[in-house]
């Protein structure tokens, strides 16, 4: 990963937690720290699990590609010229694929040190970009998860056809992003491409029902940041004022939006109604969804949030923009309301229509939802899945309970 742990990738923590449990020995490496807080007490141990490339600083990293450059100069010089393909389609420049290029150098000595068969890469970002150049280096296969929505954004200056290219496998997690990976992936490389969804586990699919919260209470959750569409949220919020409607939202995340929200709710007198809680724990997360009537995503562009699994699968209603893979798993009448992203009115009536159901017909559509979780978001199922797609390795004997820092 470009860095593991952080508060909005714990579908990542979770899979691989499910590999361990099916006896898959996992060894975690990142590009970097997030520098973002560790609130959650699984977060730290996954972050001490987790090896950083960038922690060992320049001179190892320049170490590494001398040793590579002189030890191996026909691996390396293909590489380099992975490198080099890599820059020419990149907006960063081939001085930022020259640092990836010695990343990938230190990466494939520590796998060839731990002995790692396979690496599987989530996000078609620079974190993948490492992981081509490694193999190229002579490393191990590896394969990639895009979860969207930046891949999506910029397909082309990311390259991904050529990381798919060079991939044993990718992975989407759900039929819309299989899709953008056929749309930009050689039609020869498209049985490549298979999706696998994010999943939850027992402590969300086995979750006993409660009714949903008798408060006007609705409750965002995600970054603070452009393609989530928070300031639409907040406009809808204060269309709801407008109408004389009593309601509580908060909005769980943090971001680079932070200050432009706390602006617009201060423009619209929004600060007695809508709440900016910043990062909270797994625990705290569930117990907000517990305690509200249904959940507001208002994003521009997404992957498939899972949050929206979370949700349902705490029977609690789903309100979003209909959207990438969300459509998939939001059901409108059935599961939740969908609305066209960017249409304030229509995101303040699907609210409002939330704020007024009876809390039977509000359990009822929770309900549906976590069914459809539980069929199609079972972290076991998918990460078995993911597995069986992994090149022949040897797993262990008998699966773990727990995982083993690296030496």
């Amino acid at each position: 990963m470009n860095s593991h742990p952080m508060p909005s990738t714990t579908f990542i923590r979770r899979e691989i937690s499910a590999l361990e449990a099916q006896g898959w020995p996992v060894v975690r490496y990142a590009v970097r720290d997030s520098g973002l807080p560790r609130v959650d007490p699984d977060d730290q141990r996954e972050y001490d699990l987790t090896r950083r490339l960038l922690d060992a600083g320049p001179l190892a990293l320049l170490g590494a590609l001398i040793v590579e450059a002189i030890g191996r100069p026909s691996r390396f010089l293909r590489a380099l010229g992975g490198a080099w393909r890599l820059a020419r389609r990149s907006e960063r420049g081939l001085a930022i694929h020259l640092i990836y290029l010695a990343e990938s150098c230190l990466l494939r000595r520590w796998a060839a040190r731990d002995e790692v068969g396979h690496l599987h890469v989530h996000f078609g970002t620079n974190s993948a970009a490492v992981a081509m150049l490694c193999r190229l280096l002579g490393g191990p296969s590896y394969s990639l998860t895009v979860h969207g929505p930046v891949e999506f954004d910029a397909p082309q200056t990311l390259a991904l056809d050529e990381k798919v290219r060079h991939a044993t496998f990718a992975v989407a997690i759900s039929s819309f992003g299989r899709s953008q990976l056929w749309r930009w992936a050689d039609p020869a490389d498209w049985d490549k491409v298979h999706v696998v969804h994010c999943g939850l586990d027992v402590d969300f699919l086995h979750q006993e029902p409660t009714p949903p919260s008798g408060a006007p209470r609705l409750l965002n959750i995600g970054r603070l940041s452009a393609e989530k569409g928070q300031l639409v949220l907040i406009r809808a919020a204060a269309e709801l004022a407008r109408r004389g409607r009593e309601f509580e939202l908060t909005l769980i995340g943090d971001g680079a939006l932070r200050p432009a929200l706390e602006a617009e709710i201060a423009r619209l007198g929004l600060e007695g109604s809508v709440l900016l809680a910043g990062w909270r724990s797994g625990a705290d997360v569930r117990q907000a969804l517990l305690a509200s009537r249904a959940l507001v995503q208002s994003s521009f562009a997404e992957g498939l949030p899972v949050v929206i699994m979370e949700a349902l699968a705490l029977h609690r209603p789903v309100i979003s923009t209909a959207i990438a893979g969300i459509p998939e798993l939001v059901r409108p009448g059935e599961s939740g309301w969908l609305v066209p992203a960017g249409a304030v009115s229509e995101l303040a009536d699907a609210m409002e229509a939330a704020l007024e159901a009876d809390p039977a017909e509000l359990f009822r559509m929770g309900a549906a939802g976590s069914a459809r979780v539980q069929a199609d978001h079972d972290v076991r199922t998918e990460a078995a899945r993911l597995a069986s797609l992994f090149p022949t390795l040897d797993r262990d004997p008998a699966p773990r309970a727990e995982a083993h820092a690296p030496a």
